[in-house]
Parts: structure tokens; C-alpha cells; sequence
């Protein structure tokens, strides 16, 4: 017996599972899925068999064959490296294709179950009476109207003779005789009179089988008539669903000539009522075979044919199957998709998914660098933020680093080890973004998967959703988020049912808030759903002391990312950096940093000033800043100038005040923090100030 373990317990692994579970020659040792609700490990638990989620615990337990159903070529490759030498590994594409035949498998048995059960359904529906007997004058079948005609139930007459049950009967001359009676009249024992039709059963060597009789109680033809009716207004009923269905449909009869066509048919192919029916079902095609005449041809329906139609030369699929009444073949319809739509939504589905990247969060708060009065409150909110379950609203300019405390918050949370799920709304277009989030159910739209789509939010189940630029989102979808964000539920596109969900969202935005509201482009209700938490990041330009450290931090990273070998960078080029403003905040200075090492020679390690681009309106003058401070230009530019003048202010003020903080910033009219990052920033402290007149 040969010992398998299956890593994977998707479609493929399930289906491997339920093949080799039925063999005495295999012995499965374990399920493996990173996933512990993945419905091959259910299925492995049901069947008693280990399951896990590190295929690395049983690869050296004497496995023979490791099926990789996965469909990873990476772990494919790392399976062929941690086997042993006598352990055989199967590729995930084996896994693929027994899934493919096995599921091929269970559709026709289902078919033919259905088919089974829909011919007993037909017999038992149909109005008429319906008897079977056997060579032996035994009744072996009798429909629900047979039952109701003669008076007793199926249960009481099979197997029983047939004279037994209705002794003015003549099927047993008719398998005496071998030939049919066609609408002979019969006068019954509880007064029923009908019009019955008996008929010999002969097999293909002229074996007589039995016979059957069908009837009908001629007393019901008056309500016959009013079914007749009924029937008329169902016909009208499914020519009006026909011509308002979205769906392009077509209908042409036995001999291939069209009948019927709805406005969807017409939308897609230009073609109008007047140039379809009446003509053969050749008048449409513009590029390949018609598909009504093979249907017409092999009475077998036809699936996801790709053709071109009309006088645009309309590329469509085409879905098309034979009307088949009472045996006879009278006719075919066919739906037309346009494949142009579909690979729209595809390449919009593509898009969404490259988006949003990955499912793990990748940073935590100490890859967060800044040690500034303003860093230093934002990461302390962020840390209190993390143990609570409360929604974070990061607000802050462009570049400086909201999806990394976005990561941090989740990564220092209790659902660290659940899914972190980044969705950027600016970026997925509006007309897909609420299937992304939400989900859908099947049939939702065309081209929706069978079986719908769970969303991002079902997704992040137990775990953090970030959505970035929130500030972006539609009036629409943001009556959706409010929502979710009261009710803690969700409601897939195209459904009614509401799904419960336990998601922590944190939401980002460079965008004015409160100036949004103003001018009606983002709902004051949901503002303070989301505002619970607000963490203000500062700029750049704010805390300028971080610079060395960021720069230092960049440098190590670029390094990686550039095969170099750079140390540290120059004072004179860091007192250069210090001194500009970074409207692009931290982005900015890490693309300054980068073309500088791109600059610099393979064996250089010291970043200087001359590798430094020149930045914007900031020339690469001396940073010095001994010199004092006199009326008029001092040679110096605008920014220096104005700095040396700020230091010497604060300095007066300070003094002014008794070095009392809280005083000196209400006398200047700036917020306590801003005074602590300036008095930081000029290096000012009542030490320092014991000799300044």
C-alpha cells in the first residue's frame, strides 16, 4: 500500500481525496491547505484522515507520493527539494485534470439521474391516464391521472392482473393480436367514460414486451377548454419575458427559418425583426457556421461557440439548444453574448486584482522611523488604537506613511493573525468597486461566476480592512460603508440576505474632511462613524529632526533594492536635506535619496552634496548658521534669512517669558507642539540661554 500526502485541499485535492479514498492500494497520510475551511480538509476530517496546515511535518514520515494540488509552482519546487529520494512528486496540473474528469463524472450521472426522475415527472404529469402491462397481462406502470380515472392507487395495482382491475379492458386482445386500437370508446365499472388508445410494446428482435394503453375521461373536455385558455394567456406571458429579457434570444422552427427575435438580439447583432424572420438562420452570420442548423441536424444543444454576426461583424458567444416536443424537434433557441462586455469586465476584474495586492500586513510600528514630539504622539495613538477595536481614520498629506501605520495597527492587534485586506477606492473603478467590496451572487450580472463572489469584506472576516483615500469614495458607496460600519453586515450585489461580519476598518485619507462635508462630496454621518479614532501624520516639513534617521533607514533599504554599499551620507549634504520643505513628505525624500545613489559610483560609500539632485527652490547653498543675524540681505537666501531671524525671536520670546512653554507659545500664537519642534529644531534650551543678552 502506498502511502500520499496531498498538499492542497482545493478543487483539485478534493477531488484526488474522493478518487483514492475509494482504493485499498492507497493509504492517505494527511490533507495539507494553508486554509483550515478549505473543503478538501473539511472532507480529510469527515474521513477521519489528518489534516494541517505545513505539508513540512509529514514529508519525511516514509510518504511515497506527494500529490501537489496546489497549483504553486514554488511549492512544487520546494516539494521536489524536501522529499526523500524515493518519494514521487505529482504536479498540480494531474490534480487539475482528475478534478476536470472527475466532475465531468458526477455531471452526467446527475444528468442521467435528472433525465430519470424528469421522464417519471412527464408521466405522472400528463393529463391523460397511462397503463403498462407485461407479456403476462400484469400491470407493471399506471400514472397519478391513471390513478385518479380508474379509482385506486399504483400501490394496489401493479403486479395484478389487468382484468383484475378493469375487466371491460382489451389490452390483452391487443397483445394477442399485436396491433393498436386508436381512440376506442370504454364505459368503466365507476362510470367514467373514456377514450382510450392501446398500443403493442415490441422490442427490435419482435419480442412482444406487452402493451400500454393512454386515455382520457371525455367528461373533463370542458375543462379542457378552459385550460386552453389558460394556456393562451402563458404563451402571451413568455413572449413578454422573451422580448424584456436582457439576454439576446433567438427562435427559428424545424426547417431553420427564424421565428422569433427580442430587442437584446437586435442591440448586439444590428439586425431588425423584419430582416430575421421568415429567413433561414444562415441571414445572421457573418463569420462561421450557424449554430440552429447543427443543432437542427444532431437534435444536441451546443455551448460557448464563438462566431461573428451581423453587418459589424459582432463577435459573440453562443449558447444554443433544440425545442423538442412529444419527441418531435420543432425548432432550437439561442443566446448571444458579447464578448466585448465580457472581456471589459474581465480586464476591470484584472485590474481590481492587481490593486489590491496581497492579504498580509508587512510592517509594524518599528518600521515606523521618526522620533519627533509629532511622530512620537501619532505612534502613541496608533499603539492605544491597535488594542481596541475601534475604527482609525489616518489623516495626513500625501507620502508620509498612512498605509504603514495601517499595517502597524493591524500587525500590534489581537487579529494580527486573521487577513489584512488593502483596497485603494480612487483606484477600482466605480462601477466594480461595489462587487469588489460586497461580493455578488450568481446571476448577479453577466459574466458573474457561478456560485457568485464572496467580497473584500467577507474576505477580512476577523481580521482589517484598509481603505485608502476614502475621501474618494461616491456619495453611493458611501452610504454602503455606513452600513456596514452601523449594522456590521453586508449585502452581496444582486442579493437580499444580510452576512454577518466581525471587520476592523481603517481608513486613510490626504483629503480636507471637514471641507468635504462643507460642499456635500462626503456624508457627515459617516465622517463620525469613522472619526472615532483620528491620527493626525505629520508632513515632513514638521519634523525635519527625523530627516537623519529616515535617510539612514532609505539608505539601508535602496541598498537591497540596488545591489549597493552605501554607509552614511555627508553632513553638509544631510544639513542640505534638512533645510527644504518635502511637499512630497517621506516619498519624496526617499526618491531624492535613491537617484542619488544611482549617481554615485559602485565604490563609493559616503552619499556627498554633489550627489544630490538639485532641489526645488532650494539652492545648494552653505546651511552655516554661526553667522548672526543683520539688517538688511546678508548674503544668505530667503530661507536662512528668515530661520536665523525665527531662532533669534523664539530665543527673545522665551527669555520674555521665563521659560515658561505654555506661555511662550500662547505669546506667539502657535500650538504647544509646534513650539517643542522649533525650540528642537534651533537647538533652544534655558542652558543654552544663560548667556544671551
Amino acid at each position: 500500500m502506498k502511502r500520499v500526502l496531498v498538499v492542497g485541499g482545493g478543487k483539485g485535492g478534493t477531488a484526488l481525496l474522493t478518487l483514492l479514498s475509494g482504493t485499498e492500494m492507497m493509504e492517505i497520510v494527511a490533507v495539507v491547505d494553508i486554509y483550515e475551511d478549505a473543503p478538501g480538509v473539511q472532507l480529510a476530517k469527515q474521513n477521519n484522515i489528518r489534516t494541517g496546515q505545513d505539508w513540512k511535518r509529514w514529508i519525511h514520515e516514509d510518504i511515497d507520493i506527494v500529490i501537489e494540488a496546489t497549483g504553486d509552482e514554488d511549492v512544487f519546487e520546494e516539494l521536489l527539494q524536501e522529499r526523500s529520494k524515493k518519494t514521487v512528486v505529482i504536479p498540480g496540473s494531474v490534480a487539475y485534470i482528475t478534478s476536470e474528469l472527475l466532475e465531468e463524472k458526477n455531471n452526467l450521472l446527475s444528468e442521467l439521474k435528472r433525465q430519470t426522475k424528469n421522464q417519471e415527472l412527464i408521466l405522472n404529469s400528463i393529463h391523460d391516464g397511462m397503463v403498462v402491462i407485461n407479456s403476462e397481462e400484469k400491470v407493471t406502470f399506471m400514472n397519478r391521472s391513471a390513478e385518479r380515472i380508474l379509482g385506486f392507487k399504483k400501490e394496489e395495482g401493479t403486479s395484478k392482473n389487468i382484468q383484475e382491475l378493469i375487466p371491460t379492458t382489451r389490452l390483452p386482445e391487443v397483445l394477442k393480436v399485436r396491433r393498436k386500437e386508436v381512440n376506442q370508446k370504454l364505459e368503466l365499472e365507476n362510470g367514467r367514460k373514456i377514450v382510450t388508445t392501446r398500443i403493442p410494446l415490441i422490442g427490435a428482435d419482435n419480442e412482444l414486451m406487452g402493451a400500454f394503453s393512454v386515455f382520457k375521461d371525455i367528461t373533463e373536455v370542458v375543462d379542457l377548454a378552459e385550460e386552453i385558455t389558460d394556456l393562451k394567456e402563458v404563451k402571451t406571458m413568455l413572449e413578454a419575458i422573451i422580448q424584456s429579457s436582457e439576454e439576446a434570444i433567438s427562435v427559428v422552427d424545424e426547417n431553420g427559418l427564424g421565428i422569433m427575435i427580442n430587442p437584446a438580439y437586435t442591440r448586439i447583432t444590428g439586425l431588425t425583426e423584419k430582416e430575421i424572420v421568415g429567413q433561414p438562420a444562415t441571414a445572421d452570420i457573418s463569420e462561421g457556421e450557424s449554430m440552429h442548423m447543427r443543432v437542427l441536424q444532431t437534435r444536441r444543444p451546443v455551448r460557448g461557440v464563438r462566431m461573428s454576426v451581423g453587418p459589424a461583424k459582432k463577435e459573440v458567444l453562443v449558447n444554443v439548444a433544440p425545442v423538442i416536443v412529444d419527441g418531435k424537434l420543432k425548432g432550437s433557441v439561442g443566446v448571444l453574448h458579447d464578448v466585448s462586455e465580457i472581456q471589459s469586465l474581465t480586464s476591470e476584474l484584472k485590474k481590481a486584482r492587481q490593486i489590491i495586492r496581497n492579504l498580509e500586513a508587512k510592517y509594524t510600528f518599528d518600521d515606523i522611523i521618526g522620533d519627533s514630539p509629532e511622530m512620537t504622539l501619532a505612534l502613541e495613538q496608533a499603539r492605544v488604537g491597535a488594542k481596541t477595536p475601534a475604527t482609525v481614520l489616518l489623516r495626513g498629506e500625501s507620502g508620509t506613511g498612512k498605509e504603514l501605520f495601517a499595517h502597524a495597527i493591524h500587525n500590534e492587534s489581537n487579529r494580527r493573525h486573521n487577513k489584512f485586506i488593502r483596497v485603494n477606492c480612487a483606484s477600482i473603478a466605480e462601477s466594480i468597486l461595489e462587487s469588489e467590496l460586497f461580493g455578488y451572487e450568481e446571476g448577479a450580472f453577466s459574466g458573474a461566476k457561478r456560485g457568485g463572489k464572496r467580497g473584500l469584506f467577507e474576505e477580512a472576516n476577523h481580521g482589517s480592512i484598509f481603505l485608502d483615500e476614502i475621501g474618494e469614495l461616491s456619495l453611493h458607496m458611501q452610504a454602503k460603508l455606513l452600513r456596514v460600519l452601523q449594522e456590521h453586515e453586508i449585502v452581496r450585489v444582486g442579493g437580499t440576505k444580510p452576512i454577518n461580519i466581525d471587520v476592523r476598518v481603517i481608513a486613510a485619507t490626504n483629503v480636507k474632511m471637514e471641507k468635504a462635508i462643507v460642499e456635500h462630496t462626503f456624508r457627515e454621518d459617516l465622517y463620525y462613524r469613522l472619526n472615532r479614532l483620528p491620527i493626525f501624520i505629520p508632513p515632513l516639513r514638521e519634523r525635519h529632526s527625523d530627516i537623519p534617521g529616515l535617510v539612514l533607514h532609505l539608505i539601508q533599504k535602496l541598498n537591497q533594492d540596488y545591489g549597493r554599499n552605501v554607509r552614511e551620507i555627508n553632513e553638509e549634504a544631510l544639513r542640505y536635506l534638512q533645510g527644504y520643505d518635502w511637499p512630497g513628505n517621506v516619498r519624496e525624500l526617499e526618491n531624492i535619496i535613491g537617484r542619488a545613489m544611482i549617481y554615485m559610483s559602485m565604490n563609493e560609500e559616503e552619499i556627498l552634496l554633489s550627489h544630490i539632485p538639485e532641489l526645488w527652490q532650494h539652492p545648494k547653498h552653505s546651511t552655516d548658521e554661526s553667522e548672526t543675524l543683520t539688517e538688511g540681505w546678508n548674503g544668505k537666501n530667503l530661507q536662512e534669512t528668515l530661520d536665523l531671524y525665527e531662532k533669534k525671536v523664539l530665543k527673545e520670546a522665551y527669555r520674555s517669558n521665563q521659560f515658561n512653554k505654555t506661555k511662550t507659545a500662547k505669546a506667539l500664537g502657535v500650538s504647544i507642539r509646534n513650539l517643542y519642534y522649533k525650540l528642537d529644531k534651533y537647538q533652544i534650551d534655558r542652558d543654552s540661554m544663560q548667556d544671551f543678552s
